[in-house]
């Protein structure tokens, strides 16, 4: 289950890495799948309206938290 969350959590780090190039630049690749909260959720949540980069950003920084706690090695 653990590989599982970090997968989940890798993923929306890929996801806000490259909706932060989408907005800044154009997506050649994956855009359908990658793209999904850029593209869809973002605009439908006024409170991104003029920060969709930051909301981006936001979504990395989320994934790596994910990564990071879903992690349990503890250091004794």
């Amino acid at each position: 289950m653990r590989h599982a969350i970090q997968l989940f959590g890798l993923y929306l780090i890929v996801a806000g890495i490259s909706g932060t190039i989408d907005r800044l630049a154009a997506q050649p690749f994956l855009g359908a799948i990658l793209n999904y909260f850029n593209r869809v959720i973002v605009p439908r949540v006024d409170l991104f309206t003029g920060y969709e980069v930051y909301a981006n950003l936001g979504l990395a920084l989320l994934g790596g938290v994910i990564v990071v706690a879903a992690d349990d090695r503890r250091t004794a």
